[in-house]
């Protein structure tokens, strides 16, 4: 029985992972992401109303020609957690294969949320969602299992993958960072992931966006501790507060909320993905918000909440928007442009909880965001935030507890590829031997 690694994304870009598994005449899909920026930079495009096949063209989705060539009998489609570079593309690509979609109950509430289930409109999919909760397996036939590893990232109930096979374990680590006291949940299941290097890790599939950074990545309750500095340890009393941030960064945003009530401010959540993380969230289990707190979804919704903001006074309130990346569209963009009821005024304060996703796009939509605000008097507050991601420490600290035989770096381009070799090949492991660069559509047989 031969195994094959398949990347048809994420392999030279950051963004639109997947990967497939082929263990003889079965497989494995891990992620159906999307690449945001592709569709962003065609003004006019509209991805619920272009087909599978146009956003392929635009490189925004997977190309998964690969699989049907190959007529593999696809077992499952495992989604690791809920980001949209990682599961974006399901409902353009999973109905194509009648298998299930699996991932934990966060996780698949997003799915459901996304594919409007049960609303009446939008797509629904063949597939059947299946909950798999991490600390469980299942069966995917007689050959595959599949494990979930708790693992600590920038979205509640993260998990690593364990593909067991008869040959051995394929573990898919993308993303993850390894986060010892998180704002919300436990931390990572070292002992299980020791395990399955005891066990026998013939492949590990790893991210590699922070390879090159020579330090570990901070804990979240460290971004916490910034944000708390930021609001209490300036003269902020009598003016307007925005604090932009991840909608999909749960702990953040229970941060802020806790922060606003400590302040005697109201905070208000607003925006379309502001409202739909935070409300999953909440339902599943992982966010207990403060009684007051405000969940705003977007248009004229929002619209009225900034009035009744303006009318009780911007110093009452503590705003959580949308937007941090610059995005034209988003609610932070339109406040800064001067189209919403909310004015930027002299000495308002707009903090950014949240890195920059690194493409030139979201660079200079975040330039153009920043220099619209300065303009208007806003005193910009940066760097209240961690990463999600591991570096050079964490992916070492991997490497030891897996021991892989062979090594995939993903979700990154060449450079961040070959950042991981670096520190690969210092630890042993062998250029195109044991270490494979790859990209997208390259196929890789294991040798086990």
């Amino acid at each position: 029985m031969d195994i094959e690694v398949i990347p048809l994304g994420g392999y030279n870009e950051v963004g639109r992972n997947m990967t497939v598994i082929r263990v003889g005449g079965e497989a494995v899909i891990f992620d159906m992401g999307i690449r945001l920026d592709r569709i962003i930079i065609h003004e006019d495009a509209v991805m619920e109303k272009l087909s599978a096949e146009e956003l392929q063209r635009m490189g925004a989705i997977p190309n998964d020609e690969p699989i049907a060539s190959l007529g593999l009998k696809v077992k499952a489609i495992v989604v690791g957690h809920g980001h949209l570079d990682h599961m974006g593309a399901l409902f353009k690509l999973a109905g194509k294969y009648k298998c299930p979609i699996i991932a934990t109950p966060f996780t698949i509430e997003l799915v459901k949320d996304e594919l409007n289930m049960g609303k009446g409109r939008g797509q629904r999919l063949p597939n059947q969602l299946i909950v798999l909760k991490t600390g469980q397996t299942m069966e995917l036939s007689k050959d595959l299992k599949l494990e979930f590893v708790r693992i600590t990232h920038s979205i509640v109930q993260s998990a690593i993958a364990a593909l067991h096979t008869p040959k051995g374990v394929i573990v898919y680590a993308n993303d993850f960072k390894l986060d010892n006291t998180p704002v919300i949940g436990g931390k990572p299941d070292y002992e299980r992931l020791r395990g399955l290097g005891e066990e026998g890790v013939i492949a590990l599939i790893s991210e590699c966006l922070g390879a090159g950074e020579e330090t570990k990545t901070s804990s979240e309750t460290i971004a916490r501790d910034m944000l708390r500095d930021h609001l209490f340890g300036l003269e902020n009393e009598r003016h307007g507060i925005i604090v932009s941030t991840f909608s999909s960064h749960t702990a953040r945003i229970k941060s802020v909320c806790e922060f606003g009530a400590e302040m005697g401010r109201k905070v208000v959540l607003l925006g379309r993905s502001m409202e739909k993380y935070t409300d999953i969230a909440v339902r599943v289990g992982e966010l207990k918000l403060p009684k007051d707190v405000e969940l705003v979804g977007g248009g004229r919704d929002s619209e009225a909440a900034l009035r009744r903001i303006m009318r009780d006074g911007k110093d009452k309130y503590l705003v959580v928007a949308t937007g941090h990346q610059g995005e034209p569209d988003a609610l932070l963009s339109r406040i800064a442009r001067g189209e919403t009821a909310y004015p930027v005024e002299k000495d308002d304060h707009v903090i950014f909880s949240a890195g920059v996703i690194p493409n030139p796009l979201n660079v200079a939509n975040r330039y153009v965001l920043e220099s619209k605000l300065r303009m208007q008097g806003a005193r910009i507050i940066k760097g209240a935030h961690v990463s999600g991601h591991a570096s050079r420490e964490e992916h070492r600290e991997m490497l030891a507890m897996l021991s892989p035989a062979n090594i995939y770096p993903s979700h990154g381009p060449i450079s961040m590829q070959g950042n991981y070799v670096d520190l690969a090949e210092a630890h042993g492991w062998k250029l195109n031997s044991q270490i494979h660069v790859s990209q997208n559509g390259i196929h890789h047989t294991l040798k086990v």
